[in-house]
């Protein structure tokens, strides 16, 4: 499936609380993936089960698992098949983090499935919100550059579209870990395009179109080594969200050709 799921973890979020993810992004207005991701996640989903079945008590199967129950949710058809999956992907991290505390990946997809919890709850999800922090937190600490700095990432999305008022909404934290997700791994699209988006949602035009200038300068290299089957939703997710920043902001010249942070 590659690694779109990171992106998408907020907007699970964000339709739980009942946001609306704003500034492109992977809100309720994005385009699905391809039915064929489908067939991909589910044959991926089969794979993990059988593996955890065979070594039930080992970390990478267990992680590797709630990794595929997050994927797989994905293409749910209801919020009880994407609930079931959830908490499938929420109890293996937690019978695995029992002897295995000390595992970034099984915080970080524990946090991942919680926020796919959220997208079938309304006012549920709030409590959902501070565990989700807390995984992702913990991971960090473990291990900031898993997934290409995905616990940053994914606090910089919940602290910039979790509501203010109630709950743990924070702008300066937002911009603190999507900045931190990009200087930690600076040529991943993902990185950037949140941070783009995000600059975009704060009415920041300048230094979104910094931002922006530092995406193109990474996109050609990202496009060669990031190639295949695994990579292909992550692809699928991030040229439109590219084209409809390029449509927001035009670039000066001397801006695309000397891109201001190189980080």
């Amino acid at each position: 499936m590659g690694a779109s799921r990171n992106s998408r973890v907020v907007a699970a979020l964000a339709f739980g609380l009942g946001l609306c993810v704003a500034a492109g992004g992977t809100g309720a207005g994005e385009l699905p993936l391809p039915a064929g991701f489908a067939a991909a996640a589910r044959q991926s989903y089969a794979e993990a089960q059988a593996a955890y079945q065979r070594a039930p008590t080992e970390v990478t199967a267990a992680w590797q698992l709630a990794r595929a129950c997050f994927d797989q949710a994905e293409f749910a058809t209801n919020k009880t098949e994407r609930a079931s999956l959830a908490e499938q992907g929420i109890a293996v991290c937690q019978r695995a983090l029992a002897h295995a505390t000390n595992s970034a990946p099984l915080h970080y997809y524990l946090g991942m499935n919680l926020g796919q919890l959220a997208r079938t709850r309304t006012l549920g999800a709030f409590k959902l919100v501070s565990q989700m922090e807390r995984e992702f937190i913990q991971a960090g600490d473990l291990d900031r550059q898993f997934d290409h700095a995905g616990p940053d990432r994914n606090l910089g999305l919940l602290y910039r579209d979790a509501p203010a008022f109630g709950s743990i909404g924070n702008r300066s934290k937002a911009r603190e870990h999507l900045a931190r997700a990009v200087q930690l791994a600076p040529r991943y699209p993902e990185n950037r395009l949140n941070l783009v988006e995000s600059c975009l949602k704060w009415g920041e035009s300048r230094e979104a179109g910094r931002e922006l200038a530092a995406l193109e300068a990474i996109w050609p290299a990202a496009r060669t080594n990031l190639t295949g089957a695994a990579w292909a939703a992550s692809w699928a997710d991030w040229e439109p969200r590219r084209q409809r920043l390029k449509d927001r902001i035009k670039l000066p010249p001397e801006a695309a050709e000397r891109p201001s942070r190189q980080r």
